[in-house]
């Protein structure tokens, strides 16, 4: 998708594919249970996963799929073709050495809205290729540093926490670039309190304070002035920095051997 979308090289993606899984490997997910794939090597490993593209290719004609995404006449092939491939993997026919050639497993999906037209249009073509509509959970995004108004980019490292940052890095964005809700003086954000819908270090504790209880005091102390904007700032940093730290850990035990255990089409610890 980034390679037809974006000015990016087929080449950069494919290892921009490989770097992402190994993030999404550090999350904690296990071997037995999880099979990783990239289209760019599986859709020639695997006949059953291609089948289905060229299936769902046949169902949707070129004037649904412009109605759906917008595509217009300058648009190359590559995007017209690609919600197919979009489709494919919610087909349990395209994964056989999992699912022992069952078509009838449910499939869920957790994605961002961004995604969403691509899986409205599978649950259009399942019934005709009698499979099971995919079922749907939409995540979150993440406010840009910026606030909720603007988007994150990546080519401005300031306008998000990466994976990559140091603690450092952590604590000067967040200090520096993070929205903020207070008030433009003590005074004032003393006598009327900091708005946590705009503000960013809240938002981010809202995503990552694992204590309900203590979150709830700091949206009262800040709501009411008790605690100012530099205050919630390191009430952010101090949550965000072992978290990314962790992660940062995890990630560099996955070995390109593990990655390639992951992405290996292979029965998995489920009996279908």
């Amino acid at each position: 998708e980034k390679f037809l979308w974006k000015d990016i090289p087929l080449e950069e993606t494919y290892r921009l594919g490989y770097e992402n899984a190994k993030d999404i490997i550090a999350c904690g997910f296990d071997p037995k249970k999880t099979f990783v794939f990239s289209d760019l090597d599986f859709m020639g490993q695997c006949s059953e996963f291609y089948r289905n593209v060229l299936r769902v290719q046949k169902c949707v004609t070129f004037n649904q799929v412009r109605g759906i995404f917008g595509f217009g006449d300058s648009d190359v092939i590559g995007k017209i073709a690609f919600p197919a491939v979009q489709a494919a993997p919610c087909f349990s026919s395209s994964f056989p050495f999992i699912f022992n050639n069952r078509k009838n497993i449910n499939c869920l999906i957790p994605c961002a809205i961004d995604q969403d037209p691509y899986f409205r249009m599978t649950r259009d073509v399942a019934p005709r290729l009698g499979a099971p509509k995919p079922s749907l959970i939409f995540s979150t995004f993440f406010p840009a540093l910026q606030g909720a108004q603007t988007k994150m980019s990546s080519s401005d490292a300031n306008s998000s926490i990466l994976l990559t940052d140091t603690p450092k890095q952590i604590k000067t964005k967040i200090n520096k670039y993070a929205y903020s809700g207070g008030q433009a003086s003590v005074e004032e954000h003393r006598q009327l309190g900091g708005d946590c819908a705009v503000d960013i270090a809240f938002q981010y504790l809202s995503f990552f304070l694992d204590d309900d209880e203590r979150l709830e005091e700091i949206r009262a102390d800040y709501s009411s002035g008790r605690m100012l904007s530099g205050e919630i700032k390191r009430e952010a940093t101090q949550v965000l920095q072992p978290i990314i730290e962790e992660h940062q850990r995890r990630r560099a035990a996955i070995t390109d051997d593990v990655l390639r255990e992951f992405m290996r089409p292979r029965k998995l610890d489920f009996t279908y």
